[in-house]
């Protein structure tokens, strides 16, 4: 995924570059983080039909998965088809993605698997922004960013108010015809730096518990593993967790760590992510078998 990676890179900070944005960002206070006892219950009469529409602005060199055919879209339609296998084998229905480091490539994988699996009409997809540190998403799909996850879990908005829906179905673009079906998004929100205090006050998994009843998938892009403590939290409230290296970049011993820090989770595998060169007869996908100790790799015929 080298090329479309490096092109999502790209176009993110091309799209990071407004000084609004960034100032916004960086002048928003953080949130008080109060304890569960003090704030009110999540409310489970979420209605789809009362979501708010959005016009996305997506970035198209970002998402793969939105093109007609194409090496990308090939990779993540065989890592859609892992996860069903997956699911197969054991309830699965929220998987948390993270990486050991930043910059593996997590949010790409994210945003391009919640849109695969949104391909099939019958599969309605929840994609939540967890990174509340240093949020991705809402620059990928060039959604809103408030309110987001953030206002939720500090108790300042409903969570019928912060989940948003792209009100343009269809986006055209040199020509192409691309599609969000069925595809619902959290942001993060903002004035996220007190970001572990909020995520361990538990009221997101109240969130996951409530929206697991109107979602058949539900992806959670979370903060890097071994920079930040948040993830592991956020991993409690998933039933699985899907991992993302970087080719020739990652340490096999970060992998190793990366995977150790979730030991209490299931781990569904590495995703390994910008292999160069890559022929389309072998699999990006490094999977960790259900039984047995440590990993086992499918090795890329190619390395």
């Amino acid at each position: 995924m080298s090329r479309i990676y490096d092109a999502h890179q790209r176009a993110s900070l091309e799209r990071k570059g407004t000084e609004e944005t960034d100032t916004a960002k960086q002048r928003a206070e953080p949130f008080a983080a109060p304890g569960i006892d003090d704030l009110p219950p999540t409310k489970a009469d979420v209605i789809l039909e009362n979501i708010a529409w959005h016009p996305w602005n997506p970035s198209i060199a970002s998402l793969p998965t939105l093109e007609d055919h194409g090496e990308g879209i090939e990779q993540f339609r065989g890592l859609r088809s892992q996860i069903y296998k997956f699911r197969d084998q054991a309830a699965l229905k929220t998987i948390l993605i993270s990486s050991g480091e930043p910059a593996e490539g997590k949010t790409f994988v994210a945003a391009n698997l919640a849109i695969s699996l949104a391909s099939n009409k019958n599969n309605r997809v929840l994609l939540i922004d967890a990174d509340l540190r240093s949020p991705a998403l809402d620059t990928i799909l060039g959604a809103p960013n408030v309110p987001g996850l953030t206002e939720y879990l500090a108790g300042t908005v409903e969570l019928g108010n912060i989940l948003q829906r792209n009100r343009t179905p269809r986006i055209v673009e040199a020509g192409h015809l691309h599609s969000f079906p069925n595809l619902t998004f959290i942001p993060a929100g903002t004035g996220g730096d007190n970001s572990l205090e909020l995520i361990a006050n538990h009221r997101i998994e109240e969130l996951i518990a409530t929206l697991s009843l109107h979602f058949d998938w539900i992806l959670i892009d979370s903060p890097p593993a071994l920079a930040f403590a948040d993830a592991i939290d956020l991993a409690r409230a998933a039933d699985a967790v899907l991992l993302v290296a970087r080719a020739a970049t990652t340490p096999f011993g970060v992998a190793q760590r990366t995977q150790a820090a979730f030991s209490s989770s299931r781990i569904l595998g590495f995703v390994l992510n910008a292999v160069k060169n890559a022929p389309r007869d072998t699999s990006y996908y490094y999977s960790k078998q259900e039984a047995g100790d440590g990993l086992n790799w499918r090795k890329d015929k190619r390395r």
